[in-house]
């Protein structure tokens, strides 16, 4: 599959677009609290271009079924160019299987440093402008930030031709990191960010402080439990059909335990963006790929090898499973139930503290940022910085 010409067209047609405030807006990660997620748009089943209205307030604001609309809205280029973060973005350049990458990545130094460093890895549907809330509270209590797309997502390279792997994500995220001069660090990995979290800590445990887990997916191994295969160019063909009504409709129900509130809107919105610009085929080429990684790179298998503090955060209505809705209904019925795979992770990780939050989804540091980040600073004092 050649995207070359494409990706060229789309990456000049973004720079046009960016151009032009008047064509489209680009959405603020600053302004919201909440975020998308990592688990699988397309692979959870086919979507009906259903909208959901906003609910305004709290979190316990509920879902209001709504009447159907296009999919328009902001555009964005391969590399979210037009889409605005909560941080100065910078890139690390870098050659990776013989082609020249960047990774972009978020910075943030505290003005009262603690001497920790917080490395976020975002999930499979986010990008690293969804850990905004989370950002600024690290922050806020000391700790530095660094917060990168890895590749094949966000802000950072597409390539036509990569072979992904966990390690190979892993290596990626430790040059940036040794790049940087950080040699010890929190690794705090969300949904697939949390397959990657443990593969980079199976790999480098003695530079990896303490492990956090936010309701990872990898808990389970779906191809064992009967999850049949698609092959690259079936992922392909699903990805191309991504909307914004897909996306929502899948995040509400999976994400948020079927609440939906106005702030998760432009999470949606930077990811069907990508789809609606000059970019789409490699973005969804892309993800494809990394829907393969996921499926078929388990690490529940090595959890016992973990050796450092591990802080599991699970929302226990996340249903959460890679490839569920091509699955018969009898392999349905027992994936993705986070309850008892958090339990699972507790008791097979060594050194695990696990915490439970019983009206949440697959997102909590979004869903009710306040319950969760509290949790998380607490679960981090717990591990002495000079561990």
């Amino acid at each position: 599959m050649n995207f070359r010409r494409q990706s060229l067209f789309a990456i000049l047609s973004a720079c046009v677009l960016a151009a032009a405030p008047g064509v489209f807006a680009a959405t603020p990660a600053s302004a919201a609290v909440a975020g998308s997620s990592a688990s699988p748009v397309s692979s959870i089943g086919a979507v009906s271009p259903v909208s959901l209205v906003s609910q305004p307030g709290p979190a316990a604001a509920g879902a209001a079924p709504i009447a159907a609309v296009d999919n328009s809205g902001p555009v964005y280029g391969p590399e979210l160019q037009g889409f605005n973060y909560p941080a100065p973005v910078e890139q690390y350049d870098f050659t990776s299987q013989g082609v020249a990458l960047h990774m972009a990545y978020m910075d943030i130094k505290p003005e009262h440093a603690n001497g920790r460093t917080a490395v976020l890895l975002h999930g499979k549907n986010f990008c690293a402008a969804t850990w905004d809330a989370t950002i600024h509270r690290l922050s806020d209590a000391g700790y530095r930030v660094i917060a990168p797309d890895q590749i094949g997502f966000c802000k950072s390279s597409k390539p036509e031709h990569y072979q992904y792997s966990f390690q190979q994500l892993a290596r990626n995220t430790h040059a940036l990191l040794e790049s940087l001069g950080v040699t010890d660090a929190t690794v705090i990995g969300h949904s697939t960010g949390g397959m990657l979290a443990i593969r980079y800590a199976l790999m480098y445990p003695h530079e990896t402080q303490q492990l956090v887990l936010v309701n990872p997916i990898g808990l389970e191994d779906w191809r064992a439990l009967g999850v049949p295969s698609l092959s690259s160019d079936q992922w392909y063909a699903r990805e191309l059909k991504t909307t914004a009504d897909g996306i929502r409709r899948y995040e509400q129900t999976t994400y948020y335990a079927g609440q939906w509130r106005a702030d998760y809107e432009p999470w949606v919105q930077m990811l069907a963006g990508m789809y609606r610009g000059p970019g789409k085929q490699i973005v969804a080429w892309n993800s494809a790929l990394l829907y393969d990684m996921i499926y078929t790179q388990p690490v529940v298998y090595e959890l016992g090898h973990l050796s450092m503090p591990t802080l599991l955060l699970i929302g226990q209505k996340d249903t959460t499973a890679i490839g569920k809705d091509v699955a018969p209904p009898e392999v349905r019925a027992k994936i993705g139930h986070y309850p008892e795979l958090g339990k699972a992770a507790a008791k097979a990780i060594p050194h695990a503290t696990l915490v439970e939050f019983a009206d949440l989804g697959h997102a909590p540091q979004m869903q009710d940022p306040k319950v969760f980040h509290q949790a998380l600073l607490d679960g981090l004092a717990a591990v002495p910085a000079n561990r």
